[in-house]
């Protein structure tokens, strides 16, 4: 891989820049649309910025529904018609006893990642505060359904429905126009949920922090464009975008923050 890609991203990232640089050559050498699995936002901009160096192909993504967060990315050649393109999504409704009992976000994400479910075929989950949808990949549709009747205590059926049947979900990401002295992790988190630098650095410190869902315990951490952070028992933050620097050098910054 060469040295002039990764440069640009970090170390950390390798990995993921060296799959989406083989998919970029797939789809160029055999001149045909490349789906990946699902991608979180970072992953999703570094995809981006990968493909547009290429003239002769396109990007897109879909995750289900107007602003997914979880989306799958398709690589295809610019001649090809993007109305066409087929992301292969799956949706299911969770069925379960509503009179009796509530579901919650993590129940039903830890479930099926408990089955061994791989994340990356996991869209978004989503609720209107009592029903609970989730995307998935169609391929793995069948398999997830027959592995998973359970969510914690609760009995539950994932049922197939059409994607045009999608909930339109209860939270919001709400953006917010701010300074920050640095983009480092324990600033960030502080800022988006209006919490001390010292609460936010031991939240960190205690394992309750994801970047880019994975956990994640340095506080001097610099963050860069679309990283997610998740805090247990706040929600979640991004920093959507940084749009320059004040007089006295602070930067300027979008923060997307979904309270929980």
């Amino acid at each position: 891989m060469a040295d002039h890609i990764t440069q640009h991203f970090r170390g950390e990232e390798a990995p993921f820049v060296e799959s989406a640089t083989g998919f970029i050559q797939q789809a160029s050498d055999e001149y045909r649309p490349i789906l990946t699995h699902f991608l979180n936002p970072r992953q999703q901009y570094i995809l981006s910025t990968l493909v547009n160096r290429d003239s002769d192909l396109k990007i897109a993504f879909n995750g289900g529904y107007p602003g997914a967060e979880m989306c799958r990315g398709m690589i295809y050649p610019a001649y090809f018609d993007e109305a066409s393109l087929d992301f292969e999504l799956n949706l299911f409704e969770v069925d379960y006893p509503v009179k009796f009992t509530d579901l919650q976000h993590g129940q039903i994400l830890g479930s099926m990642l408990g089955a061994g479910i791989d994340r990356e075929v996991l869209g978004d989950i989503i609720t209107d505060g009592i029903r609970w949808q989730v995307f998935t990949t169609e391929d793995m549709s069948r398999y997830i359904a027959s592995q998973v009747d359970r969510m914690g205590k609760i009995k539950v059926r994932l049922k197939t429905i059409d994607l045009d049947e999608h909930l339109f979900p209860l939270n919001a990401w709400e953006e917010e126009s701010t300074t920050l002295s640095s983009t480092r992790l324990d600033n960030v988190v502080a800022t988006g949920f209006h919490l001390s630098r010292h609460h936010a650095k031991e939240l960190i410190e205690a394992g309750r922090i994801q970047l880019n869902w994975n956990v994640f315990e340095r506080p001097d951490y610099q963050l860069a464009f679309q990283d997610v952070i998740s805090v247990r028992g706040f929600g979640r933050v991004r920093l959507t975008s940084v749009n320059g620097v004040t007089k006295k050098d602070k930067l300027k910054v979008t923060l997307s923050v979904l309270h929980k």
